[in-house]
């Protein structure tokens, strides 16, 4: 099944609840937005394409369950859930996009009620459907950046799970190998939330992908030592100057990249650049409760000692100097970014 998808004989949304993988597959149903927000704020569904498609489904949701007796009542509706939802993760561009995507559907709408809960309901799935086709063209042309034989590191988690179906960066991946080529990947973990070693190592599982796992902070020992030949990473809101906000992390093995020569490639479909921010510095970052640091266990015991505090920022900015080009569905984008990236979004 898709990571997120409309279930049309119950009007209901179905997902893969993602914190249990890799040792449960269990699919979630939700009935209502704030059952959706709630699924986006606590990681049940994540990946700034998949949040996305799940907005859009929440006010689906919205609009076929909705009492409503007129338009203007169910867009007063639809909107308190935007805003419901477009608080629930707030550096995912693609929350913000898909939201205001679906309302300004409505905005120009001229008809009866039956026919908006349709309207809604339909622009939603065409998001989803759209977000596969567009994974699907940006790992055909990301590919063409694997050669056989590369080993690649790849952070944090950026598949079907991160999208509505077939990935970003790990998508990528997956092209390369179908392709034929004969690649080794090398998985960070990415803590707190394991996403690398949970997550990507299950998808390549199912794609029988070659891998192995590392821990975040063995990235450049193998860089260094010349056994990784690329970098693959996804993004959640790139700046029109080229910054690139991902999972945390990402910034030092971008340096590490850098320093050791090799190229460091963002994967990031044209919905999640972010043209109206100028550079990475006025990206939002979000932090996540400290609970996602302390709990962690090794051998069933507690890492950390009682009443210790933690920081948990979910993601960190790379600078565009670290980036050798950003992977988008209408093709491959070198620097100048702050050209060259409305070209990619235009379609040009």
């Amino acid at each position: 099944m898709r990571t997120v998808e409309w279930d049309y004989k119950l009007n209901e949304v179905r997902m893969i609840d993602q914190r249990l993988l890799p040792g449960e597959f269990k699919v979630a149903t939700l009935s209502d937005f704030q059952q959706v927000a709630d699924a986006i704020t606590n990681m049940v569904v994540r990946g700034a394409p998949a949040i996305g498609a799940s907005a859009a489904f929440g006010l689906a949701l919205t609009a076929m369950r909705s009492k409503a007796n007129d338009v203007q009542s169910l867009r007063t509706e639809l909107q308190i859930a935007a805003d419901t939802l477009r608080s629930a993760r707030p550096t995912a561009v693609n929350l913000g996009w898909a939201l205001d995507r679906m309302i300004s559907a409505t905005s120009t709408f001229d008809g009866g009620l039956v026919q908006l809960q349709e309207l809604i309901l339909a622009e939603a799935q065409s998001i989803a459907d759209e977000d596969v086709e567009i994974n699907k063209r940006m790992a055909a042309h990301g590919a063409e950046l694997i050669e056989d034989g590369d080993t690649i590191i790849h952070h944090c988690n950026t598949g079907a799970l991160a999208t509505v179906d077939w990935g970003t960066a790990l998508g990528v991946i997956r092209m390369a190998h179908e392709q034929g080529k004969r690649i080794h990947v090398l998985l960070d973990e990415t803590r707190p939330r394991l996403q690398g070693a949970r997550l990507s190592a299950w998808e390549l599982e199912q794609y029988g992908v070659p891998y192995e796992i590392i821990t975040d902070n063995s990235a450049g020992y193998f860089l260094s030592r010349g056994q990784a030949q690329k970098v693959f990473v996804g993004s959640d809101r790139t700046a029109a100057n080229g910054d690139v906000a991902n999972k945390i992390g990402t910034y030092m093995l971008a340096l590490a990249a850098k320093d050791n020569g090799v190229p460091f490639y963002a994967v990031v479909p044209t919905s999640t650049i972010d043209l109206s921010i100028a550079s990475g510095d006025l990206i939002p970052i979000e932090e996540r409760g400290a609970e996602e640091v302390l709990d962690l266990q090794r051998a069933g015991q507690p890492i950390s000692p009682h009443g210790a505090g933690a920081r948990n920022p979910a993601f960190d900015v790379t600078p565009n100097r670290l980036v050798s080009a950003i992977v988008t569905e209408n093709g491959i984008v070198q620097a100048p970014f702050d050209i060259n990236l409305p070209k990619a979004v235009g379609g040009k």
